[in-house]
């Protein structure tokens, strides 16, 4: 809930905060630091939610003549809040941020905390150092460039720290063991798994399936989807072909963090299918990345895959990341009453082939 500082190489200078930690007393902090009024950095795909001329950009930049207020600002980040509910909204005056400005920083680093996708900014008027000037206000400097290389720099540093055999229920074929390699990046942030089951040859075209965390399913046994059957349906699989590698992604929610998972699922009780709750709360449909999967191959000394999955885009992502994938094997259950709906949304929508 503290305040960060950033800037790009264009000297745009910023001081911002994620929108939901927005109260009183920040707002009229952030004022008399900068000197000026706050504006909100929203994705354009909220801005195109609450109704807004949203200009071609990936993110928008809104302001208002007298000043936005606490609330306002929590209504327009509020994903229970869209231009048709909660009355009208005052007159907002939208602008575009460019693709690699300050402003597209900060709302990356919103994404990046698994915050809603949405930052309160603050211009500064400073020509000198502005690291330094961070330190002298005791707040934390980051680079706007280093935010946008950040998904790329932590899978291209990612290193193994540790690995250990895991008997595994699923995975009890006789000769056939599973051992757990954990991989961390550089910045110590995000950790990533490898479970390696038998003993796969780099040589041939290694069974795979690349999994994002799902806490709701995959430990709790939620009925709402079908990760925890495609979790422990991968792990069988791979035990009964003798050999083969689940890769593990943190990346909860299709990458938008576990509380903005569960706010879209508030979304679908309303109504909303999955894809359209994400943009609602201000996401892409699908914000994963791949990198860290076709790097953890790589460590492991695999270039080729037989990639477990029903998501072409999982596909063309391992390639893009210099993974050949040999062929695309089917990867799908039953479904049920709760996730019928979630699963036609993925076919229609989201192109998976079932």
């Amino acid at each position: 809930g503290r305040p960060v500082v950033t800037g790009d190489g264009d000297g745009r200078r910023l001081v911002l905060l994620g929108a939901e930690h927005v109260d009183a007393r920040r707002l009229a902090d952030m004022k008399a630091l900068t000197g000026a009024e706050p504006e909100l950095a929203v994705t354009a795909r909220r801005a195109a939610v609450l109704g807004l001329p949203a200009p071609p950009s990936n993110v928008v930049v809104l302001s208002r003549t007298g000043g936005l207020d606490p609330d306002l600002v929590t209504r327009l980040a509020d994903p229970l809040f869209d231009g048709g509910t909660g009355g009208p909204l005052p007159d907002l005056a939208p602008r575009a941020a460019e693709r690699f400005d300050a402003w597209s920083a900060a709302v990356t680093l919103t994404k990046i905390a698994r915050l809603l996708p949405a930052a309160l900014t603050g211009v500064i008027h400073f020509d000198g150092d502005l690291e330094n000037w961070a330190k002298r206000h005791d707040l934390m400097f980051v680079d706007a460039g280093d935010v946008f290389r950040q998904r790329l720099d932590e899978a291209r540093t990612l290193t193994e720290v540790g690995a250990a055999r895991i008997p595994l229920a699923v995975a009890q074929e006789p000769g056939v063991e599973a051992k757990v390699h954990a991989f961390r990046p550089a910045d110590g942030a995000l950790e990533h798994l490898a479970i390696v089951i038998g003993d796969p040859k780099p040589g041939a075209p290694v069974l795979t399936r690349v999994h994002s965390e799902c806490f709701t399913g995959d430990l709790l046994g939620s009925l709402r989807c079908d990760c925890g059957d495609q979790l422990k349906g991968a792990i069988a699989e791979i035990a009964a072909a003798g050999s083969g590698i689940l890769l593990y992604l943190a990346q909860e929610g299709r990458g938008i963090g576990l509380v903005n998972k569960l706010r879209a699922y508030e979304l679908q009780d309303r109504g909303f299918d999955t894809i359209d709750a994400n943009e609602q709360l201000g996401f892409d449909a699908d914000e994963r990345v791949y990198l860290p999967a076709a790097q953890m191959l790589r460590l492991l000394g695999f270039g080729a895959v037989r990639l477990l999955t029903n998501n072409p885009e999982k596909v063309a992502a391992l390639e893009r990341g210099g993974i050949t994938v040999a062929e695309r094997v089917p990867h799908a259950f039953p479904s049920n009453e709760h996730n019928e709906s979630y699963l036609r949304t993925k076919a229609s929508r989201a192109g998976h082939l079932f």
